[in-house]
């Protein structure tokens, strides 16, 4: 006979509605995960943070048969963590978060990066978005499964990495050396696929299905050097200088693939009249020059239509009274899926050339195919986005940063970015200044994800 207590919870489960501890578990999560540096400053030391998940995670009756870390460096433990089905029917589903997070200067910000601070209907903190509201949800609705008795029809697996922001070496090396521990039918990531929000308004639920490919170059210019008084009619900085001037005023050209297509004919009518009208423009056809100008003015559009190049590390000179010997920049490229490498590399070396600048590549070229549109997976979506946000619509989306799930989609595991975090693109904070994310977006994302994973996997509540 049912006891109440199971009672209680088998009708939480039917429902798919999280009591007040579940949304403060996830929240307690979260404090705990930004209040640890896992950027540089901290050391790259993911150590204590994955210590701290596991200790959550063993209290909540995983076994240690259940958690396996990979090193992908002394200080930089991966975790992947299964919650096994009794009698698995189908292969399994895995679900993806990187512990690791960009540097963020105190000085920068208004508030402190590193402890979650509340204000205004959100919570503030470096990771708050990209990734750590990812992986709090992902421990705190294994937790919550593993308390209601759920009993899934395939294995559940969830893969934490340590360094997704600099090397990806630990997705690497989990999907070419140990690929038994994620194998699985598909992907689902929490980094990336946002829901798109308009003036406070939810109007498309963004399903990220590939991303652009992720490859850095370095622009280098030398010189004998010699005394600052006696300088010559050039140097290597001015010569660098006038590449990266050159570079700052190329445009690579509009291409837009099926996914970005199908993308700008979806959300038409939640763009501003702006955006609107040079997204029609490009829908019809026009020429470049038409729209370059004014594709400036909205990154987000502009980075969906063509391969992007920028100037992001600079360094030169070796004394301050002495002609400089050496000026570098490294220039980080996001090239569209379907743009050969060599067209990049051609270009940049034309800027390049005329100023005696080398170009040499420094971070390797990924490609990634983009992931089918699996109709249960676009249905399952759909359905539970609907159940949240009435009416909204799911796009396939073309990620312009890059994610692990470059490396996982590369050895023929698809994967599809849902982080459910409703956000204005206007004003995504990501690697930036006050990084944040809204209270209510991260409360229904970490709901979403539960009915989601739920409804993929046909489980039930023991009784």
């Amino acid at each position: 006979m049912m006891t109440f207590r199971l009672l209680v919870l088998s009708l939480l489960f039917t429902a798919g509605i999280a009591s007040a501890d579940d949304r403060h578990l996830a929240t307690e999560i979260l404090r705990e995960m930004i209040g640890q540096n896992t950027a540089p400053s901290g050391g790259n030391d993911l150590r204590p943070a994955v210590e701290a998940i596991v200790a959550r995670l063993r209290a909540a009756g995983f076994s240690e048969d259940d958690m396996t870390i990979v090193h992908s460096g002394e200080k930089l433990p991966n975790l992947v963590i299964r919650y096994r089905s009794v009698d698995p029917q189908r292969r399994p589903i895995l679900m993806m978060a990187h512990l690791d997070v960009v540097e963020a200067l105190p000085s920068d910000w208004s508030v402190a990066p590193f402890t979650m601070t509340e204000a205004d209907g959100y919570y503030y903190g470096r990771g708050t978005t990209d990734n750590k509201a990812g992986a709090a949800i992902l421990v705190a609705n294994l937790i919550r499964l593993k308390r209601e008795m759920f009993r899934p029809d395939r294995d559940l697996i969830v893969m934490l990495t340590a360094d997704e922001e600099s090397s990806g070496d630990g997705a690497l090396k989990l999907a070419n050396e140990h690929r038994e521990l994620i194998d699985a039918e598909f992907a689902l990531n929490t980094d990336g696929g946002l829901v798109l929000e308009r003036d406070g308004v939810a109007r498309a639920f963004m399903m990220q299905t590939g991303e652009k490919v992720y490859v850095t170059y370095r622009f280098e210019a030398t010189d004998p050097g010699g005394h600052s008084s006696v300088p010559r009619a050039d140097s290597a900085i001015s010569r660098l200088a006038r590449t990266l001037v050159a570079l700052h005023e190329y445009r690579f050209p509009i291409d837009l693939n099926e996914t970005t297509r199908v993308f700008f004919e979806r959300t038409a009518a939640s763009l501003t009249e702006p955006e609107a009208a040079v997204v029609d423009a490009v829908l019809r056809g026009a020429a470049d020059a038409q729209v370059s100008a004014i594709l400036d003015d909205f990154p987000y559009i502009n980075s969906l239509m063509r391969t992007t190049c920028i100037a992001t590390l600079i360094a030169g000179g070796h004394a301050e009274n002495a002609i400089p010997q050496t000026a570098t920049a490294d220039i980080n490229c996001r090239v569209l899926p379907q743009f050969e490498e060599a067209g990049v590399r051609d270009a940049l070396a034309s800027l390049a050339a005329p100023n005696k600048v080398s170009v040499t590549k420094i971070q390797p070229f990924r490609p990634s195919p983009p992931s089918p549109l699996n109709p249960e997976i676009v249905e399952a979506v759909t359905e539970v986005a609907q159940e949240f946000w009435p009416g909204i619509i799911v796009v396939p989306e073309m990620s312009t940063g890059a994610t692990d799930g470059l490396f996982v989609r590369n050895v023929g595991i698809p994967v599809y970015a849902v982080s459910a975090i409703a956000e204005d693109p206007g004003d995504i904070r990501a690697h930036g200044r006050d990084e944040r994310i809204g209270i209510e977006a991260f409360e229904d994302a970490t709901d979403y994800w539960y009915r989601l994973v739920k409804n993929l996997s046909q489980g039930f509540a023991a009784e």
